[in-house]
């Protein structure tokens, strides 16, 4: 039976070697991970034969590699950019030497947690072409720590994207730079897809296809994934999924068109990228992914109301013509809340403070909840505190 070196990686990506174990301890560590309700999730390396790395709910990951493999490289070195003239390109004529376009967007997310040496990639080879976004998912559990275990995985196995997400905790993870290229898409033949656009920021958001992860998920109580957004939105990554939305999955799939993938740009599905062969983020809600905060309209000033010019506007206004007016929006604010005070008929609420408005107010000095004043003190004339108590309940200010 095949042994197998035993480690466990911790999310600061240490490892601690744990000596030689069985094909009997390993199958039963799968077979433990492969029980839904377990706090774990099993991954095998999609290129090293028997490697196989168990995906822990507190943040660590086991990895078991048989003992007869062949000398583990973590990460092959990364190759340079295409250029021409000194500029990236790629193989198409048309665009070489193109330059990028635009200003610089966000390259590293505020608050996100970094993982690994934060190299993963290099500069794009088609610059000159529109920024995009590709979602992938992890096919393994959210919540918890799964995110540091998932992000350790994705760098053992060489297949980092610039970010990762977990959308129970709202957490994000970054490995590299949003404007250098990531490592989690496989090339279209001679095409690196990696490298495609201005940016190409790939997305392992924590699940599993066959269960969209948007489900019974709210955006906008979600800080995290709106700053991921915002990082995308400034590369100028433009709110639409050029290919449709991405398939559900298991499912027939869909074309992996390569003129919509090199012309457009926008957000695409694991599943829309040629040379591809994932199914992966399943049938995502699109709106919710593409959320758009409603901006809070600003409250209304309050307004603000002078007992001088009140006291102005009744000595001016009582004894001249009907309807002349000193301060009439003042006053006006104070009428109509005369009106909501039942004390003043609305047809009187004009910005005149004539003998009706003084009778008014005089009642609400009177009144309990105008102050209880009587005699002179209640001659309809405003007084600073009489006026504040008003304010109070009409939602202005008082001021001298």
């Amino acid at each position: 039976m095949t042994a197998f070196h035993a480690a466990v990686v911790h999310p600061d990506q240490s490892v601690t070697y744990c000596g030689e174990v069985s094909q009997a301890h390993v199958d039963e560590a799968l077979a433990i991970a492969a029980v839904e309700t377990a706090p774990c999730s099993a991954a095998r390396h999609p290129r090293r034969p028997g490697s196989v790395f168990v995906l822990r709910e507190d943040g660590d990951l086991d990895w078991y590699e048989p003992v007869d493999a062949e000398p583990f490289v973590m990460r092959d070195p990364d190759q340079k950019p295409r250029t021409v003239g000194g500029h990236p390109t790629t193989d198409d004529p048309s665009m070489a030497g193109e330059r990028v376009r635009g200003r610089a967007g966000t390259r590293w997310i505020s608050g996100a947690i970094r993982l690994g040496d934060g190299v993963i990639g290099g500069a794009m080879d088609t610059p000159g072409n529109p920024p995009r976004v590709v979602h992938h998912t992890t096919e393994c559990p959210a919540g918890g720590r799964y995110l540091e275990s998932a992000g350790s995985y994705l760098i053992r196995v060489a297949s980092e994207p610039q970010l990762i997400y977990c959308p129970v905790t709202d957490r994000v993870g970054q490995f590299g730079p949003l404007h250098l290229s990531a490592r989690a898409l496989r090339n279209d033949g001679a095409r690196r897809t990696n490298r495609e656009g201005r940016v190409c920021v790939q997305i392992e958001v924590l699940g599993r296809a066959r269960t969209p992860w948007t489900t019974g998920w709210d955006p906008a109580k979600k800080p995290g994934w709106q700053r991921i957004l915002a990082a995308v939105r400034s590369w100028g990554v433009p709110d639409v999924f050029p290919a449709g939305r991405p398939a559900a999955y298991p499912g027939p799939g869909k074309s992996r068109s390569r003129s919509v993938w090199r012309s457009e740009g926008g957000h695409f599905g694991h599943v829309d990228v040629p040379g591809n062969d994932h199914g992966d983020p399943g049938a995502i809600d699109t709106a919710k992914v593409l959320y758009q905060a409603r901006p809070i309209p600003p409250k209304p000033a309050r307004p603000k109301v002078s007992v001088a010019h009140l006291v102005a506007a009744a000595k001016k206004d009582v004894p001249a013509r009907d309807g002349h007016t000193t301060y009439p929006a003042e006053v006006r604010t104070v009428e109509n809340a005369l009106v909501a005070e039942g004390l003043l008929p609305r047809g009187y609420a004009d910005g005149s403070f004539g003998s009706k408005t003084v009778s008014a107010y005089a009642a609400w000095q009177r009144s309990k909840a105008g102050g209880a004043y009587t005699g002179d003190a209640a001659d309809g004339i405003p007084g600073i505190a009489s006026l504040k108590r008003l304010a109070a309940r009409h939602g202005f200010t008082a001021t001298a």
